[in-house]
């Protein structure tokens, strides 16, 4: 149990009391009740706003209620002194003794430390990524990938059950274009001058190794063939190609999905006619016509009955569409049966008990419906959560890249990791939120500066390996160390290192892994500001001649740094550095 864990239980505990005294009402909400760092340190080490949350409940003033609780705190032998703060807020000091062993906790746990030690029970799916099977993936696919696979590894260590899916959208025109130019290019496979790759048809020379594996399958029979002839067949044949293009391209970024779900297959296996007859069956969907989009005349609008599904009972603003008026799913139709099988396990053959999505920011306007429809097929029980992330722009030295994936000549993700590396990409798509844009730039992702968020975090680390591997050239004993010893400051390192569980289990529950790169830069630049204590006074070092007993308790600390520093990169999918090259 981490520490933040343990005074909450305590807090509880004595919250119980308050009860028993008739003090605090026993129907009293404490959903809202928080135990955490203040924000200036400068208050304690803990905070809670108990007393701010229960009053009202309790029929008196934050400030009285406080006062029942604080001598009830101050009482735990943990607790060195507890003050009360403006309308009512708790500040806690706590024993240096505390910090000691945390340091301690930090050591033993290792790799275990702020992980959950109890599993949550709970199934969560997790699809990211679905770029459509057209080709290799580009840059702009790479945030979307470490945001969903970050998140998955994150929401893992909290103690979910989680479920890596992507949904292959094989099913639409764009996958019949794929078929058309993999035609083309096993035409010129076989000989044919092809010319200029026509409008409208996809000009990248990945197709190039298509076109020769369909000729040398098929010879020339589909040369002069009908379309009708070969599309499905080159259509399943090219999409198959493109996914296994983009399982490679994906693995060097190290993202690795658990289940891949067809849409052809989804349609094809009755999927989307089950929730279809599900939804008709709770009175869901009916037969009507859609009002004229806002800003169009009737020149430009014709109204066309359709089977629509009723949204607007479930938050949209408007019903949706699920049948096309020739009777062929609408994509919504199709996305809907989709989230259901997801539910069901039908990819995975896990059921789930959570969705996430991690979309581009052009899907922002489809997130209503298809959250509604889940709230439909699964009666409330199943909730979605919409991630959608932004658009990286790239730079090279400050110049803007222009590229043109009509025209073929854009940056593949691959290529981005083979010029700066995979944990260089990973941990740059994770320096912001993911709904604000973001700017990656090859020159700066790679200086050596403290502005380099990648470089700034890595050396913490690689400083930490250093000097251990120095204190054991020189025979220094770890078993010498003495914890208290460490002076103020030194303490407070382990303090934040401490809060690394709570970090996690924050991020996890509002599904935002960069909440852990933002963490790791500020322990990074706190180890940073301790290292440098000792640039300016050689009696700050970590390893201090004549001084065994000090030099084991300062390495023991930076040992535990540079544990959490680890703890929080392998949940980003970054590995530590050991130097810096």
């Amino acid at each position: 149990m981490s520490l933040y864990a343990r005074f909450t239980a305590q807090l509880d505990a004595i919250l119980d009391a308050l009860v028993a005294e008739g003090t605090i009402p026993a129907d009293a909400q404490r959903r809202g009740v928080t135990v955490e760092p203040p924000r200036d340190p400068s208050h304690g080490d803990l905070a809670t706003n108990a007393a701010m949350v229960l009053a009202k409940q309790a029929k008196t003033n934050p400030r009285a209620l406080a006062e029942a609780i604080g001598p009830k705190l101050e009482a735990l032998e943990d607790v060195k002194s507890v003050e009360i703060a403006g309308p009512g807020f708790i500040n806690i000091r706590l024993v240096d003794d505390v910090w000691t062993k945390e340091l301690a906790d930090i050591l033993d746990s290792g790799e275990a430390y702020g992980r959950a030690t109890e599993p949550k029970g709970e199934t969560i799916n997790i699809e990211y990524v679905s770029a459509n099977p057209t080709g290799p993936m580009h840059m702009g696919h790479s945030r979307g990938a470490v945001v969903g696979d970050a998140l998955a590894r994150l929401l893992a260590f909290a103690g979910y059950d989680v479920v890596k899916e992507y949904y292959v959208n094989d099913a639409g025109a764009q996958v019949d274009t794929l078929a058309r130019s993999a035609h083309l290019r096993y035409r010129e496979a076989l000989g044919e001058e092809i010319g200029e790759i026509p409008e409208g048809l996809y000009p990248g020379d990945y197709l190039v190794p298509v076109g020769k594996a369909l000729a040398e399958e098929f010879g020339d029979r589909y040369v002069d063939a009908p379309e009708s002839e070969w599309l499905d067949t080159f259509k399943v044949k090219a999409a198959n190609a493109m996914m296994d293009l983009v399982r490679a391209d994906l693995a060097l970024l190290g993202v690795e999905h658990d289940a891949f779900a067809s849409e052809a297959e989804l349609q094809a296996s009755g999927q989307v006619d089950a929730a279809y007859d599900e939804l008709r069956a709770k009175g869901l969907v009916y037969e009507g016509v859609l009002e004229a989009p806002k800003g169009e005349t009737p020149d430009d609008w014709e109204p066309v009955e359709l089977t629509l599904f009723k949204s607007t009972e479930y938050g949209d603003d408007q019903d949706r569409p699920m049948k096309k008026s020739d009777g062929s799913w609408t994509y919504f139709g199709a996305d809907a049966a989709y989230h259901r099988a997801k539910v069901e396990g039908w990819a995975s053959g896990k059921e789930a008990d959570h969705l996430v999505n991690i979309w581009g920011a052009d899907h922002a306007g489809t997130v209503k419906r298809v959250q509604s429809a889940v709230k439909a097929l699964t009666d409330g029980k199943v909730d979605l959560d919409v991630k959608l992330v932004q658009m990286v722009r790239l730079f090279r030295a400050g110049e803007p890249i222009k590229m043109s994936k009509r025209a073929g000549n854009f940056v593949t993700l691959a290529d981005m990791v083979r010029e700066v590396g995979k944990d260089v990409v990973r941990f740059m798509m994770l320096t912001r939120k993911a709904d604000a844009p973001l700017d990656f730039d090859f020159a700066k992702v790679v200086e050596a500066s403290k502005d380099n968020p990648v470089f700034y975090v890595q050396y913490a680390h690689a400083r930490i390996s250093s000097v251990m591997r120095k204190a054991k050239a020189e025979g220094v004993s770890l078993d010498d160390a003495d914890l208290s010893l460490l002076d103020e400051e030194e303490l407070g390192l382990v303090k934040l290192a401490s809060t690394f569980p709570r970090v996690v289990e924050q991020a996890a529950h509002a599904h935002e892994p960069h909440r852990i790169a933002f963490y790791l830069y500020d322990l990074a630049a706190a180890f940073h500001a301790a290292w440098n204590r000792g640039n300016d006074d050689p009696a700050k070092r970590f390893i201090i001649e004549g001084e065994p007993q000090l030099t084991a308790a300062r390495l023991e600390l930076a040992r535990a740094i540079g544990q959490v520093l680890k703890n929080g990169l392998s949940i980003m999918g970054v590995e530590a550095a050991e130097e810096m090259r």
